[in-house]
């Protein structure tokens, strides 16, 4: 797919793109903005770090009238982050309008009666929250009139529903106007949802990227065997091995992040904690100083690997794979943005065969690295020993070191001889330069 230079309808959207040093859509941008335009309802599938939030903000901010003082577009994002990061974004677009363009944030943890009495006074033109906040001023406090308004992006719709949000969705999404252009954006489009998308969706657009130009950047995936070693000597091992401008340790639960890092901060490691079980206010801290490059790791779980955008990020470290290989591609798709390198190293153990074939079928093509004496070093593929053809010497130059099969046998005789042939193979082989 040819990728076009940035060019919006409206000359505000222009600057504000303009400011972020936008230089050409990414392909998911290409495919998506001109076909919202249409004001059809669209299922959009991309993975993380695609460009998917302005693919889908540039559109609504060109249906935007500001002349009308109503609420004309909801989103919903499944996390605070990923609310407060869209609502960024969405502010940075309205700052350049030379008409005012009111955009609010709902989420968890702030002032609720007095967030009420700001909506009792006035009504945003674009309402962006959390599912649970949304419900609460839509369907319980009824200040927040969704009848109004045109649009609903429900934005990672399969992150919405694993963590149990889809039904708040559903509340609000029955509110508005059977006539409104619904949006849904998602990295996966599970079995579970497809309800909800024959609900609210009549004949969709399907706007999918490809596996082929998902698997374009600039990403160099990396699997390091941990063999016989504990997984988090093989940890510190790397970390000592590599210097990382930012890196994630992707850990696979609560338990696994708390031990990594408490075992990086007493390797002197200057790393960060961040997951679930994170104090909402604490982990917004975080995110600031994330951003302020405070730190050289994050340990995380997957609630960072969706959605939150963090910039500069060189090195994805998967201390323990993911069980869905799709999160696998959310995880590295964290890195190797913007036309810059990056690296995902993934620890593995035999135990994870199956998995690495599915990451081929994925169009990804990882390398095999170990570490040697404190530096990563090429390695064999996982199949080569299995792949290699067994040697296989001369039987009369074996017959001359061992002799023939005696005629009278005596007990344990045919495991002697045959211990006796795979010394002679082995010597035949050196010195012929084979490998038995």
């Amino acid at each position: 797919m040819e990728v076009k230079p940035v060019n919006s309808t409206k000359s505000f959207i222009n600057e504000a793109l303009d400011a972020l040093k936008f230089k050409q859509w990414t392909p998911v941008q290409e495919l998506v903005i001109p076909a919202l335009r249409k004001n059809q309802s669209a299922i959009v599938q991309s993975v993380t770090g695609s460009g998917k939030t302005h693919s889908y903000l540039v559109p609504l901010f060109e249906k935007m009238d500001p002349t009308q003082q109503t609420l004309q577009a909801v989103i919903s994002a499944p996390t605070r982050e990923l609310a407060k990061q869209i609502f960024d974004f969405a502010k940075q677009i309205a700052s350049f309008s030379k008409d005012p363009i009111d955009v609010r944030l709902y989420t968890g943890g702030t002032d609720r009666d007095r967030e009420i009495k700001r909506l009792e006074k006035s009504i945003p033109m674009i309402a962006i929250g959390t599912p649970g906040k949304l419900k609460d001023f839509v369907i319980q406090a009824k200040v927040l009139p969704t009848h109004q308004a045109s649009i609903l992006i429900i934005d990672e719709a399969d992150m919405t529903m694993d963590e149990g949000f889809l039904e708040d969705v559903d509340l609000v999404a029955a509110t508005l106007p059977k006539t409104a252009q619904v949006v849904v954006v998602s990295a996966t489009i599970p079995d579970q949802i497809q309800p909800f998308l024959k609900k609210y969706l009549h004949q969709p657009l399907m706007l999918q990227i490809e596996q082929e130009q998902l698997t374009s950047l600039n990403i160099r995936h990396t699997l390091l065997k941990t063999k016989e070693k504990q997984r988090i000597d093989v940890l510190k091992e790397l970390t000592q091995a590599i210097n990382p401008y930012l890196s994630i340790v992707f850990c696979n639960t609560k338990e696994s992040a708390e031990l990594v890092f408490q075992a990086m901060d007493s390797w002197g490691k200057n790393a960060v904690l961040i997951h679930g079980g994170v104090e909402p206010r604490k982990r917004r801290q975080i995110i600031k100083n994330i951003h302020e490059l405070q730190y050289q790791y994050i340990v995380a779980t997957d609630i960072i690997s969706r959605g939150m955008d963090i910039d500069n990020i060189s090195h994805i470290i998967n201390y323990e794979l993911p069980e869905d290989v799709e999160f696998y591609v959310h995880r590295s798709g964290r890195t190797g943005r913007m036309a810059k390198d990056g690296e995902c190293i993934s620890l593995y153990g035999y135990e994870n065969d199956e998995y690495l074939n599915k990451l081929v079928t994925k169009g990804l093509h990882p390398v095999y690295r170990q570490l040697s004496k404190g530096v990563i070093v090429d390695a064999p593929a996982r199949n080569q020993r299995s792949s290699r053809q067994h040697y296989q010497a001369d039987p009369s130059k074996v017959r001359r070191i061992v002799g023939n099969r005696p005629t009278t046998v005596k007990p344990g005789y045919k495991k002697k001889y045959n211990e006796a042939v795979q010394k002679a193979t082995k010597k035949i082989a050196r010195k012929s330069g084979n490998r038995p």
